[in-house]
């Protein structure tokens, strides 16, 4: 194997040199310089990275913890996150947590270990008091879902104005019995929109109803379940407002089976605006995440940590829309 020191020898300068060329550092002539590329590229000298970055304290490696791979709310968030990262030469390792803290806490070792510059978190599980030690010590940055005491820099949209938005647009075309499907988690999102389902209800003269509420787990299965069961125990209902589109997209399907046509018969309204929510039959009224937009911030707030190595803490807020399509309007 070709070493730093072959390449030195066969181009009659130092290695010091050779370092200097690949580093792109000062104090080498243009001249010595296309020389050693030139003898690096015919000798096919591969410089060991891992080394370089260790010497430099870095791995040019960006931890990223997600909750579940399947969801492809996830997939345009990690694409921003992955265009920044390449821009300025990180690369990104994605770990799959599946909401298990202690599973995160198993990657975070590697944060801990110095195998990766920093973490963006999409949801994460440990307490806040653990959230604010990894910050302290590491460039953190929370994404889409927060803990909203840690003193750890977050992106993500208003997700209690969203979800306020989404049951207005209902209430608007005249709807009144409206049923939830939301999820039992800890999320701060999971809260907000609930909230925001409720506000929006009483603002608007309407009584909130407990027995509108069902639970899934944000798969289409659950969905079509919460509204198989709504549609059950009670009849009245004529809109639902799930907190996830493909919960919304599992209710489109619980709805045709039941014979009830859309939106004649029953709106409904998603979240996240997925890429399958505008190809579904009807199309999915839902609230847009600019999802893209998040993973880049995301990635963004992380670099100026890294680079800064400073304590300033960032909290950024996006802006969200209300997509209105045909499972509400025809």
């Amino acid at each position: 194997m070709i070493t730093i020191k072959d390449v030195a020898k066969e181009a009659g300068v130092s290695v010091a040199t050779i370092s200097r060329v690949l580093n792109n550092s000062p104090g080498v002539s243009d001249e010595t310089r296309k020389m050693v590329l030139s003898v690096i590229k015919r000798l096919n000298y591969n410089p060991n990275l891992l080394g370089r970055n260790l010497r430099r304290m870095e791995t040019k490696m960006i931890l990223v913890l997600l909750p579940t791979i399947s969801n492809p709310f996830y997939a345009r968030i990690v694409k921003g996150i992955e265009d920044v990262a390449q821009k300025n030469g990180y690369g990104v390792m994605l770990c799959n947590t599946d909401s298990d803290v202690k599973r995160e806490r198993m990657y975070l070792e590697l944060l801990k270990n110095r195998l990766s510059d920093g973490v963006i978190f999409m949801a994460p599980e440990i307490d806040e008091g653990e959230l604010n030690e990894i910050g302290e010590k590491f460039a953190a940055v929370q994404c889409c879902e927060y803990k909203e005491g840690a003193n750890v820099s977050h992106v993500s949209i208003d997700n209690f104005k969203a979800a306020y938005k989404a049951v207005k647009h209902l209430i608007g075309l005249g709807h009144k019995d409206i049923g939830l499907i939301s999820c039992k988690n800890n999320f701060l999102s999971t809260k907000q929109r609930e909230e925001g389902y409720k506000k929006a209800l009483i603002d608007f003269g309407i009584e909130f109803n407990p027995q509108y509420v069902r639970y899934g787990d944000y798969s289409f299965k659950s969905g079509f379940r919460a509204t198989k069961s709504l549609l059950a125990d009670a009849d009245k209902i004529t809109a639902i407002f799930a907190i996830s589109d493909i919960m919304a997209i599992g209710a489109i399907k619980a709805a045709n089976e039941n014979g009830l046509k859309i939106p004649d018969d029953i709106a409904i309204v998603g979240f996240d605006n997925i890429s399958f929510a505008p190809m579904y039959n009807p199309s999915l009224t839902t609230i847009s995440q600019p999802k893209y937009d998040i993973g880049c911030t995301a990635m963004e707030l992380l670099i100026k940590q890294i680079k800064e190595r400073g304590d300033n803490k960032e909290n950024i807020i996006l802006e969200h829309e209300l997509i209105i399509r045909e499972s509400t309007v025809k």
